[in-house]
């Protein structure tokens, strides 16, 4: 028979990676946020409703600290107290009945009440700006609220719905649609903080994908310049007259799209960067910092139609017909005009953010990393680097899956 109670172990919860609720037994569980936050919820029963408890982060609190947690709501709840009442206050138990007096009152000390979203959003900010680079994170972060989430910012953070959030974001969804969206991320990342911190309980109201997306319309597309990006809807669509047109700039153009490159990395791409399904990237291409990008089934496809039986290092995977040097800098933007794109190369990395922010519920860390963005502090990305590759090549399958319309 299965192990119903104390199923998880300490080295399993470090190593939890998917998002939900993962259950250690008599109402503990184990909550993996979508940030990759991870805290401890009790869910209970009590006057025939369902609630959840929350115990603390894992950061915080330990298994085996959670479980003695859990025990002592559970003896609360056997005596008639909701638990709840002393979530922000340290548990009292009342001693055995045995021990006490004839006509003894145990007095339990009263819960504090959750801070308000401003509150909980000063904390947050915080605690990321050290890894933030000048003020101009921070400023814009508290311009959110301050301008475009006031009329809620002094309510309690457990009393943040979803309803809330509509308030702030319905004026301007259609009218501001950049800065609707960073303050829907903002809001979504705070209230998981407030989770975490046990400030709050219940699924994430800010959330987008199967919560706001059935009730706001899809925000309008950004075209910043020679930035303009297309709408991912359109992209399955395009990558067919793409992969029927002839040419060398059309494959580098096909390859930047299903690798999210920046144009001058496919152009400079040689194969002696290729190693199996592993693009390696030296400092010196990179911003002076090496990197690796996982290929998916749909970038090794390219490759795979372009391969010479012994390809030199140094040989580009790109060369321009003529000449065999490297294709020029307008070649993708011709392909693109050719196929009636309004779009850039570049623009491209927009498209992708758009559909992995909209679409899927891949962590945001794991989609800037996608992008080559850094995310996190020197060692926070040296502890990530080989889980972050297998996290990556996860998503730019999906990318892949979705451009090429497969299902």
């Amino acid at each position: 028979m299965a192990r119903q109670i104390n199923r998880l172990t300490d080295r399993a919860v470090r190593a939890m990676r998917t998002p939900g609720y993962h259950p250690d037994g008599l109402g503990l569980h184990l909550q993996v946020l979508p940030t990759g936050g991870k805290t401890w919820i009790y869910r209970f029963m009590m006057h025939r409703r369902s609630h959840e408890m929350g115990l603390g982060s894992l950061y915080d609190v330990g298994l085996a600290e959670a479980r003695e947690k859990r025990d002592q709501a559970r003896k609360l709840i056997k005596s008639g107290v909701n638990p709840l009442q002393q979530r922000h206050a340290p548990m009292v138990i009342a001693p055995p009945i045995s021990e006490l007096g004839e006509g003894t009152v145990v007095a339990l000390k009263p819960g504090k009440p959750a801070p308000s979203l401003l509150v909980c959003w000063k904390e947050f900010v915080a605690g990321q700006e050290a890894v933030w680079k000048g003020d101009k994170t921070k400023d814009g972060w508290m311009r959110s609220i301050e301008s475009h989430a006031a009329v809620i910012k002094h309510r309690p953070v457990d009393r943040i719905d979803v309803e809330a959030v509509l308030l702030v974001l319905r004026p301007m969804w259609t009218t501001k649609a950049e800065s609707a969206g960073k303050l829907r991320d903002r809001l979504e990342r705070v209230l998981d903080y407030a989770k975490v911190k046990t400030y709050r309980t219940g699924d994430n109201p800010a959330v987008w994908k199967g919560n706001l997306s059935h009730i706001l319309p899809p925000r309008p597309k950004l075209q910043r310049g020679h930035m303009r990006a297309l709408p991912y809807q359109e992209i399955p669509a395009f990558m067919q007259r793409l992969a029927a047109k002839q040419g060398m700039a059309a494959r580098a153009m096909e390859f930047t799209i299903l690798t999210i490159a920046r144009e001058t990395m496919t152009l400079e791409s040689t194969w002696g960067e290729i190693h199996e399904d592993l693009w390696s990237l030296e400092a010196q291409r990179m911003k002076m910092r090496p990197f690796r990008q996982p290929l998916s089934f749909g970038a090794l496809k390219v490759l795979d139609g372009l391969r010479p039986a012994n390809p030199r290092p140094n040989q580009l995977l790109f060369p321009a017909p003529l000449t065999g040097g490297a294709l020029s800098n307008t070649a993708m933007d011709k392909v693109l005009k050719d196929l009636g794109a309004d779009a850039t190369p570049h623009g491209m990395r927009s498209t992708f953010r758009d559909w992995a922010g909209d679409e899927t519920d891949f962590a945001r860390e794991t989609i800037e990393e996608c992008l080559a963005h850094l995310v996190g502090d020197d060692t926070e990305r040296a502890y990530r680097r080989s889980d972050a590759l297998r996290k990556r090549r996860a998503v730019l399958d999906a990318w892949s899956t979705y451009c090429l319309g497969r299902k």
